[in-house]
């Protein structure tokens, strides 16, 4: 077969560089936007940043100056340029008044309430105050010991031992067989040191579970105030520890018959001993971790405004950037300096695919909220049933564009801060021929659960039907399915005395 050359036309779609970037902005978080801006400023030397990551409230800016609480726009008379896009600023932003082409792009700035140096605590870090560890707490205890040296090295290494909530995972057998021969330690040594170490505080430190835990809580105070005035009784604290030592499985189950059985107690005896239980700690060594809860900072803030509620954009998530002004000059200057132009039109990109990404997630959030108003006057009850073609019909996007926009971006409310993706949800039917979401109809389970009696409480069978005559629809096993994604035990756990 002989080679030969033909012509053909085909068609082909194809990502360009700019709407790439675009795509991986919007589905990023802020955290990760912010990692995304802080390489693109050590990448590219005509884009800087004229904004603390860590300060307080800034706004988007670019090309021309618009007032976002007046809903105007008025063109900037310091910007001048084109190529350059130096020198442009934006006193604040409203996405749905901004409209621009890619030259017009080139610096976002802040409306700031006060200048930089009014505030006198930014002279001044603010310090995290100092804390004392499980492992620092111990050894001062045992550097007030009198010991042996050769004792105190045993305790100090169970210490190190110890995990986070003061739990030692090894045995006395495990330890010494870890321990060089030459040293000739054997178990009995190690569970005399361990002896020591149980005795120190917090009181259960040194427990290999949490019934030898608690059984060294019980007994400590069982030591120390045998008659106290204001202590429980001897004979409480005496089933207490029977109920630890044997019947600790039991109790979480809530078998109280059986246990009543099983102790030959009344039910006045056993509450007063599972209340004693309840007052131990099953985590002593928690009180000393160091980890601090994590917080969400909303990209979005809902207000109410004129009896009806509106989306605004957290200006504490929206970073303030610029093309560099001495760079931009030397390029304008230079037109051969071809270095420099491509970086130029990639921080231009990157200002204008920013700028599109709040705009995207404002409409996004907005629509949201025009929806699902019944929500922010009343609560989870009243949320209704919305899925992601329903918003991406109404503003004209794609269903994927909607998802990444939802996706790890958060809304402000008077309920708490949701994720976008938390309002939509399935349909459940109604007996009048409608739809419920399924979020109101878990908040209902909720409210029934937390009114429901705890010596008597509801079977997902009777909480259906307390659903029915609300007028939900919901099957037992859909009533199990919502119950298990809330976290409510079932309904011999959540039975109390």
């Amino acid at each position: 077969m002989k080679p030969s050359l033909q012509l053909r036309q085909t068609q082909q779609l194809a990502l360009t560089p700019q709407l790439q970037q675009s795509i991986r902005l919007l589905q990023l978080s802020t955290l990760e936007l912010n990692q995304e801006l802080e390489q693109a400023l050590a990448d590219n030397p005509l884009l800087e940043r004229l904004d603390d990551p860590l300060a307080d409230c800034v706004r988007i800016g670019a090309s021309g100056s618009l007032d976002g609480r007046a809903g105007t726009a008025t063109q900037s008379e310091a910007g001048s340029g084109e190529e350059d896009g130096a020198g442009l600023e934006l006193d604040g932003w409203n996405a749905g008044d901004w409209s621009g082409g890619d030259e017009a792009v080139g610096d976002w700035s802040p409306e700031s309430g006060r200048a930089p140096g009014d505030d006198d605590e930014r002279d001044y870090p603010q310090l995290a105050a100092s804390t004392t560890s499980l492992r620092e707490h111990l050894a001062e205890q045992l550097a007030a010991t009198r010991c042996t040296p050769r004792d105190r090295a045993l305790v100090q290494l169970l210490i190190d031992a110890l995990d986070e909530d003061g739990f030692l995972d090894s045995s006395p057998d495990d330890v010494a067989a870890m321990l060089p021969p030459e040293l000739e330690v054997d178990a009995d040594e190690v569970v005399t040191a361990l002896r020591l170490l149980q005795s120190f505080d917090p009181a259960g430190v040194g427990a290999a579970d949490l019934r030898e835990c608690l059984l060294l809580q019980l007994e400590r105070r069982m030591a120390q105030d045998p008659s106290a005035q204001n202590g429980p009784p001897p004979e409480t604290m005496r089933l207490a520890h029977a109920i630890i030592d044997r019947h600790l499985e039991t109790l979480a189950a809530k078998d109280f018959s059986r246990l009543r059985r099983a102790l030959r107690c009344d039910d006045e005896a056993l509450r007063d001993a599972q209340a004693l239980i309840r007052r131990l700690d099953p985590r002593p060594g928690a009180a000393f971790a160091t980890e601090h809860a994590g917080f969400v900072v909303p990209d979005v803030i809902a207000r109410r405004a004129s009896g009806s509620w509106i989306a605004t954009l957290n200006p504490a998530v929206m970073p303030r950037l610029r093309v560099n002004d001495a760079y931009a000059q030397i390029l304008k200057r230079n037109r051969a300096a071809s270095g420099l132009s491509g970086q130029l039109q990639e921080a231009r990109w990157l200002i204008k695919n920013l700028q599109q990404r709040f705009e995207t997630i404002l409409r996004v959030a907005q629509a949201i909220v025009d929806r699902q108003r019944p929500f922010f006057s009343h609560g989870a009850v009243a949320m209704r049933p919305l899925v992601l073609r329903e918003i991406a019909d109404a503003l004209g996007l794609h269903e994927s564009t909607v998802s990444r926009v939802t996706s790890r971006k958060y809304i402000l409310t008077p309920f708490g801060t949701f994720e976008l993706k938390y309002f939509f949800g399935s349909h459940v039917a109604t007996d009048t021929g409608g739809a419920a979401s399924s979020t109101a109809v878990r908040a209902m389970i909720r409210q029934i659960v937390e009114a429901e009696d705890r010596s008597n409480p509801l079977s997902d069978g009777r909480i259906s039907e307390l659903l029915a005559e609300q007028g939900f629809v919901v099957a037992r096993r859909t009533v199990a399915k919502y119950r298990e994604s809330l976290r409510i035990p079932t309904v011999s756990r959540r039975k109390s005395l």
